[in-house]
């Protein structure tokens, strides 16, 4: 049968609603596997004339496939989650720490083929997929439901793209089989804000529960109208506070339109993909655990939890000696004891093996859990968590009527309460949950360094947010390391540099992209973050 019983399905017993969600999505993902395996093999009596049928016609295949190709493809493979999300991203907003060079975000390097990582993953596979599913749903009024759920989608892709570059191509991209362009201009970053936040509004109001939508295709809300509504207007929430820095009025707008529309209520909203099915669809991040070793979680990020008393300390990392203290290694060392001002073993809480001492060496620091490093953990894009953080600022800034302090705590308690779904034993007891409150509340005096740096705290993973919403609130306050050698002056890199080959392939737009947005440098600041 279709249906698969992995671990998934058992990772959430305290919560029957997330459960019974997550049990259609097991079936679901399953099933459409099977199907797309099906799909693959070859006919014994195709004849030539297929060949001559266009590849590219939208209506050879059912949208429902071209909607789970779309969501795991966006989710991301080993390849771009190890080079961006991780070697880059994770460090740089230091929750985890390395010593190997080619982990650059670590040390403010630049490897051009990890910069471009996901710009080679996104372009031009899923950018071209997106577009196709688009031309098929437009030409038949009883998909509208799809093209709305597809549009939501795009905004997924495009915003990681254009957060990580700045402009990008947009307007254009996707294109090369449907209208002959090879070379995409680049949108302005502001352009494209405007664009996808345009595509929300109208998902957020086209979406129609009485009409045809997504089947078993859709591994992430199996076509609930309603949850994908409210993503649509959590993303728009996220990126109206994105442009707080370039554009207030308008970032304000679209917060309170965001929060009008209605956003995400609970942990049975959350946006995710289920990598739980037998036919190698894996969640990128584990894939990269399994074959690199090497991260540790950062001391800036387990001293924070130490200091505040967190639960999820040992939910996110472990100590390799049981019962040891829990250590953090820091940011920008390297292993080499000759090295007096980088090396790990002259940092203060190195410890020698040759002492006798327990924990030593490497054994000293926090290594990342298994809860969270599983092939077939869900993928997270928004959580309930983060909908609550922004809606506290949002109450912060004056631009909503609700209590921070509500939105706070509510925050708090999803980001532990939501841990569960990775694994059965990482939930957090509620009574735990609530003496982290009653320790750490609110603080009106420091809502928005609290608020943003507990978002920083529950988005651990997915490190393209976690990077974003550090670029746009400064929060949490980090130190920056000064590796011999960084490429930025010792500073957090900004943004992502460009695939190489663009200046090769696409000379005139990316020329032009760099003359608007500023050199091609991991220090240029993207629109929002100027």
């Amino acid at each position: 049968m279709c249906g698969y019983n992995g671990r998934f399905m058992r990772s959430d017993n305290h919560n029957p609603e997330m459960r019974k969600r997550k049990h259609m999505k097991t079936k679901i993902l399953g099933c459409a596997a099977l199907v797309l395996c099906l799909l693959a093999l070859p006919s014994c009596d195709a004849g030539f004339e297929e060949l001559n049928v266009n590849p590219t016609q939208a209506s050879q295949i059912d949208p429902n496939f071209k909607i789970t190709n779309i969501q795991v493809n966006i989710s991301g493979q080993r390849y771009e989650n190890w080079r961006t999300n991780l070697i880059y991203s994770s460090v740089m907003i230091q929750h985890f720490a390395t010593l190997p060079g080619y982990w650059a975000g670590d040390k403010y390097g630049y490897i051009a083929s990890y910069s471009a990582a996901m710009w080679d993953r996104y372009y031009p596979n899923i950018s071209r997929q997106i577009e196709d599913l688009l031309v098929q749903c437009s030409e038949d009024p009883d998909m509208a439901n799809i093209c709305h759920i597809t549009q939501v989608l795009r905004v997924i892709m495009y915003h990681r793209l254009t957060d990580l570059y700045g402009d990008v191509p947009y307007s254009e991209a996707g294109k090369g089989f449907l209208e002959g362009i090879t070379k995409p201009k680049y949108d302005r970053q502001s352009d494209i804000y405007a664009d996808m936040l345009a595509r929300l509004e109208a998902a957020g109001t086209g979406l129609n529960a009485a009409a045809s939508t997504a089947g078993a295709g859709d591994v992430m809300y199996q076509g609930d109208v309603e949850q994908w509504r409210k993503l649509a207007y959590s993303l728009m929430l996220r990126l109206g506070m994105r442009m707080v820095k370039a554009d207030p009025a308008g970032a304000q707008s679209w917060v309170q339109k965001a929060i009008a529309g209605g956003t995400m209520e609970s942990n049975g909203d959350i946006a995710y993909v289920p990598h739980n099915d037998p036919t190698g669809w894996r969640n990128g991040n584990g894939q990269v655990f399994s074959a690199d070793g090497n991260p540790r979680l950062s001391k800036t990020f387990v001293d924070w939890m130490v200091t505040h008393g967190d639960p999820r300390l040992y939910i996110y990392g472990t100590t390799p000696v049981a019962g040891a203290d829990p250590v953090g290694m820091p940011n920008g060392k390297v292993a080499g004891g000759s090295d007096a001002d980088h090396g790990i073993e002259n940092d203060p809480s190195w410890v020698t093996c040759d002492t006798g001492a327990t924990p030593c060496g490497m054994d000293v620091y926090m290594v990342p859990n298994s809860f969270i490093k599983g092939q077939d953990d869900p993928m997270f894009f928004m959580t309930y968590a983060e909908v609550e953080f922004l809606k506290a600022e949002a109450a912060i800034r004056g631009w909503y009527s609700g209590d921070a302090a509500t939105h706070y705590e509510n925050g708090v308690r999803a980001a532990m309460e939501y841990l569960v779904m990775y694994d059965a034993n990482a939930a957090i007891p509620a009574a735990d949950i609530d003496a982290y409150l009653a320790a750490n509340p609110y603080d009106p005096a420091n809502g928005m360094e609290q608020v943003n740096t507990q978002l920083w705290a529950a988005v651990l993973l997915n490190e393209y947010e976690a990077y974003a919403n550090w670029r746009r609130t400064g929060y949490p306050n980090l130190t920056p390391v000064n590796y011999p050698g960084n490429v930025t002056g010792g500073t957090i890199p900004r943004r992502m540099r460009y695939r190489e080959a663009e200046q090769v392939s696409n000379p005139e737009n990316y020329n032009a992209a760099i003359a608007s947005q500023g050199p091609d440098e991991l220090t240029t600041r993207v629109w929002w973050d100027k």
